[in-house]
């Protein structure tokens, strides 16, 4: 089979996000490829420097996959974005970053639609979000509504401290998990301060138990 050369797997990747996304590759040290979304442009060119503060730099300096909202005192625009890093031979070598526009800056509330209205839920607020025929609920105490974004536009929304992705289906807010029980086969049951269960799913597991250190 003959092999892609990097500038055609690049387009083909870039394909495989919507046309609101800009995806920018470095090294550990600086930008070596950019293309700019409809929607979102840092004006980041091939040979620009890591910026500290930004997405790139966090994923380096961590070394791990990154994912938050950054402010506009970096590049003049707010964004939220996704950095993961890459490897080769088992050493670190840069990150992939997807760049999202964002909407709102620095917003602390979900509005969800309900049957009455619409209802603005701080973060502090929420409980969990659940992808379910094709919405996305998010749940309070007492209170639930639905929102158009999916689960992994959410993932970019919202603050990593507080929001875990533990299922393809559910994101928890860590502030509202009562107690964590296990289930079968590594996987765990959550119990959240409104009596409900939420499942972490086998895939999500590892991850989990990483990031509350259990």
């Amino acid at each position: 089979m003959k092999q892609l050369s990097l500038s055609s797997l690049l387009d083909v990747m870039v394909e495989l996000f919507s046309e609101e996304v800009s995806i920018a590759i470095t090294n550990k040290h600086e930008y070596v490829y950019y293309r700019r979304s409809k929607r979102i442009d840092l004006k980041i060119h091939e040979g620009d420097p890591i910026k500290k503060g930004t997405l790139a730099h966090k994923a380096i300096t961590m070394n791990k996959k990154v994912s938050e909202f950054i402010d506009r005192n970096i590049y003049g625009v707010p964004y939220h974005g996704m950095a993961v890093p890459y490897y080769n031979d088992d050493e670190m070598e840069g990150c992939v970053l997807a760049i999202y526009p964002a909407y709102t800056e620095g917003k602390s509330v979900v509005t969800v639609r309900s049957q009455d209205g619409w209802k603005p839920i701080p973060f502090c607020e929420l409980i969990y979000l659940e992808a379910k025929e094709r919405k996305t609920y998010a749940v309070a105490q007492g209170y639930a509504g639905f929102h158009t974004n999916t689960l992994q536009e959410f993932e970019f929304m919202l603050p990593t401290d507080v929001f875990i992705r533990c299922h393809r289906s559910y994101i928890v807010n860590v502030n509202n998990i009562d107690e964590i029980y296990p289930d079968t086969h590594s996987t765990f049951m959550l119990g959240m301060k409104n009596g409900e269960q939420v499942p972490v799913s086998q895939s999500y597991s590892s991850y989990f138990r990483k990031l509350l250190g259990f």
